[in-house]
């Protein structure tokens, strides 16, 4: 069931879940995140950033949205990180049916203006947009792009931006960063600066950098209002981990013989998220 996200964020956002939005940049990981997510009953939002799409081509795209449509649960397929209009509008017109426009390094006046003018050529053709407001820490190069300081979502700024771009949700910053933290880097979420901005913002929030961070403090975030969590590290991690000791053996080379293994390490990974998310039979909801 393919949809757009504002559709599937109505939903969480009504009945206190977060859809996970699984990055994916193979047909492997693709198999996987759809199995789970089916097996689970869970929507599942198909992240896609310009980084991936560059590799697996927008030809990929096509793939997902025929996977999409013969899933049992909800499925969106977002771009992740839109850094200009025109990787926006080039994502629209390869058939994602979500956008992320990222200007929160520029000043909130341009970040405003911006957001707005996707806002209005993504709705126009019924693309759901999701803005960013603050910034997301980084971890290291094999991280997607972050700030090298996490700048904290001001939340009268929040209500502004959202009443002025029109956005469908909002990415927040409360302290989460890209990418695997190092052991000597601990995250801590600021969660009475998502409860003020929860209070003052009556759509979808966002929260990105989700790998890697206390389940417990994932699981309030959620109950706190977060309907939507980016997890990419996380699941290739598991993924790729696999890949490495199945490829040990010198004499395999079908994929029948090295990917089923990979995929079910990720999946492991992607049900445990399902489940901290409170996504389990949310499915039903829709």
């Amino acid at each position: 069931m393919l949809m757009n996200m504002k559709d599937i964020l109505a939903v969480a956002n009504a009945n206190y879940f977060a859809v996970p939005a699984f990055n994916t940049s193979s047909n492997m990981i693709l198999k996987g995140i759809i199995e789970a997510s089916e097996e689970m009953q869970a929507p599942v939002i198909i992240a896609i950033h310009p980084d991936e799409l560059s590799f697996v081509r927008a030809s990929f795209v096509k793939s997902v949205i025929e996977e999409a449509h013969k899933a049992t649960v909800p499925v969106c397929i977002h771009l992740d990180h839109g850094a200009s209009i025109d990787q926006v509008m080039e994502a629209i017109q390869s058939g994602f049916t979500s956008v992320m426009i990222d200007a929160s390094t520029r000043s909130l006046e341009d970040n405003i203006a911006i957001c707005k003018r996707v806002a209005e050529l993504a709705h126009a053709v019924n693309v759901s947009v999701e803005g960013e407001l603050g910034t997301i820490g980084t971890t290291g190069p094999e991280a997607e792009a972050g700030a090298e300081e996490i700048i904290y979502t001001n939340p009268s700024n929040a209500v502004t931006f959202v009443e002025a771009t029109g956005v469908d949700c909002l990415a927040i910053a409360i302290g989460t960063s890209h990418g695997i933290y190092p052991k000597d880097k601990k995250p801590e979420l600021e969660l009475n600066l998502l409860k003020e901005i929860k209070s003052k913002v009556n759509i979808p929030l966002v929260l990105h950098g989700g790998s890697a961070n206390k389940d417990s403090e994932i699981a309030e975030s959620v109950k706190l209002g977060i309907n939507k969590i980016n997890i990419s590290s996380d699941i290739k991690d598991a993924f790729y981990k696999k890949c490495r000791e199945v490829l040990a053996d010198p004499v395999i080379r079908e994929p029948n013989s090295i990917y089923p293994p990979c995929i079910k390490a990720m999946k492991e990974v992607a049900y445990q998220k399902i489940d901290l998310f409170n996504a389990k039979g949310k499915a039903k909801l829709y």
